[in-house]
């Protein structure tokens, strides 16, 4: 590939902001009145929403203690999933200053919480660390430590460098409010499966794919792939959306050659350790288009008449 300027290192990159975790106007509203340390923040994000799936199920399961509050007070009208209408931390924060002004509080009424998915909420903690000045990255992949799902569903969390122990410590704030039998602070190595190492796993037949399932019941190296180009995106410092792929994925994973494979292969080697080969996955991520012209939603291929 060609040369390309200096383009710095992974922890200044996982300094600047993103489209989605920008927080514009709130910057000087996070840093006065949340707190600095982390576990703290996470637990306090966790307060002001609601899980989807938490919603739909309602005060039973694993929110049968109301740990998520009392579902029967979220208004009939309400969405079921506000992600569509909230995409980025802006939103988020601006919504939950609309529905209690006294801003994130520990107390916040069950009918004043927003209703997201991990990936939102991931969102919302890289923009606090971020505007704190602390390192912090999105993260997509697969999470099997939840009490009651058998294999391992997809799921976003979040890392941020630890200056003192000179480490990314990967955090998950929605396990903080499960059982787990680790601390969601600080997620041990190999609990969390990150797409890079599932892909290859799978393709050297180390792993039975069937055992990777994405929330739409998609099993498999699909939704691995999905979570690929999700990963890589957010560690680029473009969270994008569910709905959005590369296009020449889009609906076409049974028209994929093996030497579509073995390029996916090339790029899932680079992620299984993203420090370490940050320059060459800004490398690809500069020239390798089709991995970034997206499609879904209100936007396609055709919309982009000239990257070809």
């Amino acid at each position: 590939m060609k040369s390309i300027p200096y383009i710095g290192n992974s922890l200044e990159h996982c300094l600047k902001f993103s489209l989605f975790t920008n927080s514009g106007c709130y910057k000087k509203f996070l840093r006065e009145n949340l707190p600095d340390d982390i576990r703290q923040i996470g637990l306090l994000v966790m307060g002001q929403v609601i899980e989807r799936v938490i919603l739909k199920n309602g005060n039973t399961g694993s929110n049968s203690d109301l740990r998520w509050g009392n579902m029967d007070k979220v208004p009939w009208w309400r969405l079921r999933c506000e992600d569509d209408v909230l995409p980025n931390a802006v939103s988020m924060i601006a919504e939950l200053l609309r529905l209690d002004n006294r801003g994130f509080t520990l107390n916040r009424a069950t009918e004043n919480k927003i209703v997201v998915t991990c990936r939102h909420r991931a969102i919302l903690i890289a923009s606090i660390l971020k505007t704190k000045g602390i390192p912090c990255r999105v993260r997509s992949g697969f999470a099997s430590y939840f009490p009651g799902f058998e294999g391992s569903w997809d799921h976003w969390i979040n890392q941020y460098w630890d200056a003192k122990q000179k480490r990314w410590v990967t955090i998950d704030v929605e396990g903080c409010f499960e059982n787990l039998r680790f601390d969601a602070f600080d997620i041990p190595k190999g609990k969390f499966d990150f797409p890079a190492d599932t892909w290859l796993g799978i393709r050297k037949g180390l792993l039975d794919e069937n055992k990777f399932i994405n929330a739409g019941g998609f099993k498999g190296l699909e939704p691995v792939l999905w979570a690929i180009f999700y990963d890589f995106h957010s560690l680029m410092n473009n969270e994008i959306r569910y709905l959005h792929t590369p296009n020449y994925i889009w609906n076409k994973f049974d028209k994929l050659t093996e030497n579509d494979f073995l390029e996916i292969d090339e790029l899932a080697e680079l992620l299984s350790n993203p420090d370490a080969n940050f320059r060459k996955l800004k490398e690809v991520w500069i020239e390798k288009k089709k991995f970034r012209i997206l499609s879904g939603s209100l936007i396609s291929d055709r919309d982009h008449t000239k990257w070809k």
